[in-house]
């Protein structure tokens, strides 16, 4: 089928949903961003060729567009006319959901061709048989102990000491979790997926059975058969449309748990994430307190090597004590650095240009010597072990027993191997490289941190030379009106492949919405004062609100003084972030507003982005200052320096353009549907004054724009 076939029938296939589907109409802006797609993918090459066509379609396609409906119907009908499949990667869990419950179900029904969708999870999302049955019944929580170890020195949630105080038994209520999944499973009433559970287990005690690849011998398992991971496997291998999300997509680049992208088509929804989420997929970390793990893990090696009459290559004994005394060395030398920088027992130390201090030079290079030969060994006894189970089928029960046992030390050891490779890396482009001290549960407790700090070459390598054909997505993928700083943080700048299109919101924000600036006395930068006049101005607005309103923050301190400046009456008003789980926090807000009483959500930066409150729910939206990111962010701070050093302005070319965004996502929320009206209020007068402030006002909708200076409104 031609280029031009292809995407005639993937451009018909939206039109035919659009004409199947009862109340539904397609928005011109929404056709626009389907013929896009359409155009871009229809050409590329999938699959082995030696100079394939690529395409990758970026769009922003505003609120209320529909922008799922036009990339499902044409990437599905593509996909299958081609005998390909699409992966629809998100992230966040509520858009996962909306697509595989609405969203796909409703394509299924009026596309001509069928079609199998399923979503994709990370393995520890499910229960691994073969270690649950050996833990659940009688002995289970002394075999608990002997294959999996006990992380005493893990510092407790305070929902555990919780617990504890109500004189809940943790190995009681370990093993009477076990024995209730193994009852489920052996009934048939679950099929292993953690999500699936009424109740979440504690993340210690899932840990035990979740089915985590270093602990896996796979196809060599007993169980292997009716694994609910592999299981999951095979229904994901037989499905046309996968859904999952960026972290997934990212960590099984090379690991075969997804399609090859060179071989599928690919979407990425609220793409504006996906630069971060490479930054954290990329970085590492190691613990410097909890290390009791090193007195075990030479005894697991000695024993597994015994069991299966191998000898070590290395003296394992004393490779794990030296690497034990030099993590406390580390850590003792990141408390005195700590201190003499002024913060204390929790706080950040970061390394200037990504150089590490000279006295941590030698013990860091003895953690990574002695690391790598612990790992070499726990790696042999690991692939001698698969080997054993898979030319002799009487020894899979024991080999992957033993396996089982090794899994857990293998994360332990492969991060402190990764963390101080990054940590002793030193290269063109530094690495960002901090210590960090935590006393939240009452223990100090040392971790040492490296990640890289430019996004956009990490995808560039890892992603982009994969995929083919892909669409990348959000409300959100402008920054002050441009798509630049996007396709630089994505390493999609220069890239004469990439095609743009800004798809207009149906929504008349000029007649449906308006901005309001309050001119401040006091300069935002003059924190005290600012906030005194910043609560004042806020407490006035508060008491007007009528129906559902929501206030957003720059920090808990800023949040924390206008709470406590509430009066009695706003306090029966106000919902505050942290006060009570999210989804009854939100449930609550809606109760108050459907039952004709003013409610108040109080959040930060997680509550100005994916909260859809259409209506009455929210028709006030108030922003207590330009949302910066906090400046002791270790990871932009080391990418400012890095940038002023090569004659760069970080201010200009990488805060701005990143607050212009956030900005935009935290007005989004006033205006969720072509019959919402709504205000919006800015307390930070530099979003009038300031040339940076006029820039991200560029990139926001056509809001009437007000100023409010001493209770006066004047028009712009």
């Amino acid at each position: 089928m031609s280029t031009d076939d292809l995407a005639g029938l993937s451009l018909a296939a939206f039109d035919q949903m659009v004409d199947a589907t009862a109340g539904f109409r397609s928005r011109p802006g929404q056709r626009d961003m389907a013929q896009q797609i359409a155009s871009a993918l229809s050409g590329v090459t999938l699959g082995e060729h030696a100079e394939p066509n690529k395409s990758i379609a970026v769009i922003q396609a505003g609120t209320g567009v529909g922008k799922s409906a036009a990339y499902l119907a044409t990437t599905v009908a593509l996909a299958l006319a081609r005998k390909t499949r699409v992966v629809i990667s998100t992230a966040t869990v509520a858009l996962q959901e909306q697509l595989m419950t609405k969203d796909l179900p409703a394509l299924a029904a009026v596309l001509e061709s069928p079609f199998v969708f399923a979503l994709a999870k990370g393995r520890g999302r499910y229960v691994c048989k073969f270690k649950l049955e050996r833990l659940a019944g009688p002995g289970g929580d002394e075999l608990n102990e002997e294959l999996f170890g006990v992380d005493e020195d893990t510092p407790p949630t305070r929902a555990a000491f919780a617990a504890q105080l109500q004189g809940v038994d943790p190995e009681e209520r370990r093993m009477k979790l076990y024995d209730a999944l193994a009852t489920a499973l052996s009934q048939g009433k679950w099929d292993g997926d953690r999500d699936k559970l009424a109740e979440q287990p504690d993340a210690r005690d899932w840990s035990a059975v979740a089915a985590e690849r270093h602990s896996c011998t796979a196809r060599h398992c007993p169980r292997f058969r009716d694994c609910s991971y592999y299981q999951a496997r095979t229904q994901l291998a037989e499905a046309n449309v996968i859904v999952a999300n960026h972290d997934l997509v990212l960590a099984s680049l090379g690991m075969n748990a997804l399609p090859e992208l060179e071989k599928c088509l690919v979407v990425f929804d609220e793409g504006h994430h996906l630069p971060a989420v490479a930054l954290d997929q990329f970085s590492s970390s190691m613990d410097l307190s909890s290390l009791r793990w090193l007195d075990k893990l030479p005894k697991i090696l000695l024993e597994v090597s015994e069991k299966i009459s191998r000898t070590p290559d290395q003296d394992v004994n004393t490779l794990a004590q030296q690497l034990k005394t030099a993590l406390l060395d580390v850590s003792r030398i990141a408390m005195d650095l700590l201190r003499t920088g002024g913060t204390g027992y929790d706080g950040t130390q970061r390394f200037k240009n990504g150089v590490l201090p000279v006295v941590l030079l030698e013990p860091m290079t003895l953690i990574q010597g002695h690391a790598r030969g612990l790992s070499g060994v726990l790696e042999a006894l690991g692939a001698e072990l698969k080997r054993r189970a898979k030319e002799d089928p009487a020894l899979a029960l024991s080999s992957s027993l033993l396996y089982a046992k090794l899994g857990p030390m293998a994360p332990r050891l492969g991060s402190v191997l990764a963390t101080s490779g990054m940590l002793l890396q030193q290269g063109p482009q530094p690495l960002a490289k901090w210590l960090k001290s935590d006393t939240s549960s009452g223990l100090v407790f040392m971790s040492a941190h490296a990640c890289p700090i430019v996004p956009g070459e990490l995808l560039q390598q890892s992603l982009w030379r994969q995929v083919r054909g892909a669409v990348i997505t959000s409300a959100t993928l402008t920054s002050c009106g441009s798509f630049d700083f996007f396709l630089q943080e994505a390493g999609l700048d220069n890239d004469e492949t990439v095609s743009t299109l800004e798809v207009a919101s149906p929504f008349n924000y000029t007649a449906q919405g308006r901005l309001i600036v309050v001119e401040t006395v006091a300069d935002p930068k003059n924190v005290e004062a600012y906030t005194r006049e910043l609560v004042a101005e806020l407490l006035l607005d508060l008491s007007q609100i009528e129906h559902g309103a929501l206030a957003l923050f720059t920090s808990r301190v800023q949040m924390k003084a206008a709470v406590d400046a509430l009066s009695p009456t706003l306090q029966d008003v106000v919902l505050v972030q942290g006060q009570m789980a999210r989804t009854r926090l939100l449930a609550t807000h809606q109760a108050r507003v459907e039952a004709g009483r003013p409610s108040v959500i109080f959040g930060l930066q997680s509550f100005g982005e994916g909260l859809d409150l259409p209506g009455r729910l929210c028709e006030t939206v108030l922003i207590a200052k330009l949302p910066f990111s906090p400046p002791s962010d270790p990871v932009e701070e080391a990418r400012s320096e890095w940038l002023k050093s090569v004659g760069r302005d970080p201010f200009s070319e990488l805060v701005v353009p990143a607050t212009g965004i956030r900005l935009l996502q935290w007005t989004g929320r006033a205006i969720r549907t072509e019959e919402d009206v709504a205000t919006v209020i800015c307390y930070d007068r530099r979003l009038l004054t300031m040339a940076f402030g006029r820039r991200m006002l560029q990139g926001l909708p056509a809001y009437a724009v007000l100023r409010r200076s001493a209770g006066v409104l004047r028009a712009m």
